[in-house]
């Protein structure tokens, strides 16, 4: 009950700021009557908001239950979903996923980490974050998929023909859905997981962060999550990649996105499950490699008009990379011999560097994709992405030897 409770907690969250605008992004933008650049700016804000946030939950995570915190930030959280109903304006828009950095953030994303790697000392750290991260893929692909059908549903056959009152209905509707489903999440989290009541020694301490912050393999795991981060930011163009350069509708576009949500729950508890037997740092390695394979390739533009089977095939490859590092890259923290009492402060840190692409890859992608409409916007984007990947697979390498899992002193 407690992994199952965290695993709907850990995705729910999120829906209202990033799987609506991942799955419905092209609707988004007509609905709201923005820009890519105006989307990317809420992004943005949401990022510079987060910076402290993280590392200030990371504090309040080693002080204070899970239970309290979670079930607080899921509220708040759904209280927003209320406000993104009446589509607001662009600069309303950006304050609210200030807001949601607050309740996402310094309310929730530290204390789901430590309530995971603390049920995870009863398995091992791979199985309890493949867990999470498979089963938050699998719940966000259901829901994903759900909402395409309601939403298709709701429009005329022809989705094509629909005007723009139809579309803002439809999409009125499915930020229903999100609001509802993470307001439950809420209650889910406070009848089924347990309270832990902190210790006095767990009382927020700076002695403590600075141990944290003297660890080399905590800034090596830092580097991985940003690394890694820019990938997962970068899924957010694939429904609108499909849109734009394969020529799919926006219905069929949707679909492509939903496809790529398939991939996370079966890449995350497959490759988890390999790392359980040859190491996470191992498997950290592995995964970089087939990210920069498929980004490459959607660099490279080589895909165009009709191509849709070659893109779900590179999504694919690039998808088993992308959700394999989210199951992964705090899974590692053990193999970093970083202490359960600091893992708060070590989140804390870690976080604020690996999603700092939160600030940087909203407005670069929606400059890159304004700037130069179609495959051009799109090969730029994925260039970021696989350069990323590359110094990834770098620091992974030399996290994996700090780790004594490559090299001379390999266990």
């Amino acid at each position: 009950m407690a992994i199952a409770a965290l695993i709907i907690a850990g995705e729910s969250a999120f829906l209202l700021p990033f799987v609506l605008a991942r799955v419905f992004r092209p609707t988004l933008l007509d609905v709201f009557e923005i820009t890519n650049l105006q989307l990317g700016a809420a992004y943005s804000v949401y990022g510079v908001v987060a910076v402290a946030a993280y590392f200030f939950g990371g504090l309040l995570a080693d002080r204070f239950p899970a239970r309290a915190m979670l079930t607080v930030a899921l509220a708040f959280t759904a209280a927003g979903g209320l406000v993104m109903m009446t589509l607001p304006s662009p600069s309303t828009l950006a304050l609210l996923y200030g807001y949601w950095a607050i309740s996402t953030i310094a309310l929730f994303w530290a204390p789901l980490i430590r309530a995971t790697r603390e049920w995870g000392l009863n398995f091992s750290q791979s199985r309890a974050f493949g867990l999470l991260e498979g089963g938050r893929g699998a719940l966000s692909a259901v829901l994903a998929s759900i909402m395409v059908v309601l939403f298709a549903a709701l429009l005329p056959e022809e989705s094509e023909s629909a005007s723009l009152a139809q579309r803002m209905e439809s999409l009125r509707l499915i930020i229903l859905l999100l609001t509802a489903t993470t307001g439950g999440a809420a209650l889910l989290i406070f009848l089924a997981l347990p309270a832990r009541k902190a210790r006095r020694e767990e009382a927020m301490s700076i002695s403590g962060a600075a141990q944290v912050f003297a660890m080399p393999s905590v800034w090596l795991q830092a580097a991985i999550i940003l690394c890694a981060y820019v990938s997962f930011k970068a899924i957010d163009d694939f429904s609108l990649y499909a849109n734009q350069v394969i020529g799919l509708n926006e219905v069929d576009a949707a679909r492509i996105g939903v496809a790529s949500l398939w991939i996370r729950p079966f890449a995350a508890i497959g490759v988890c499950y390999l790392a359980e037997r040859i190491g996470a740092p191992i498997m950290t390695i592995a995964c970089f490699t087939l990210l920069a394979a498929g980004s490459f390739t959607l660099a490279a533009e080589a895909l165009g008009d009709g191509m849709a089977w070659a893109l779900v095939l590179t999504i694919v490859v690039s998808g088993i990379g992308i959700f394999g590092l989210r199951g992964l890259y705090f899974a590692i923290m053990q193999d970093g011999k970083i202490p359960l009492e600091h893992t708060g402060s070590a989140v804390g840190l870690a976080s604020v560097v690996g999603y700092a692409p939160d600030i940087f890859m909203g407005p670069l992608m929606g400059y890159l994709l304004d700037e130069w409409p179609g495959a051009t916007g799109h090969g730029y984007v994925f260039q970021i992405v696989a350069w990323f990947a590359m110094l990834g697979l770098i620091a992974s390498y030399i996290f994996a030897r700090v780790a004594g899992r490559i090299g001379p002193q390999a266990r």
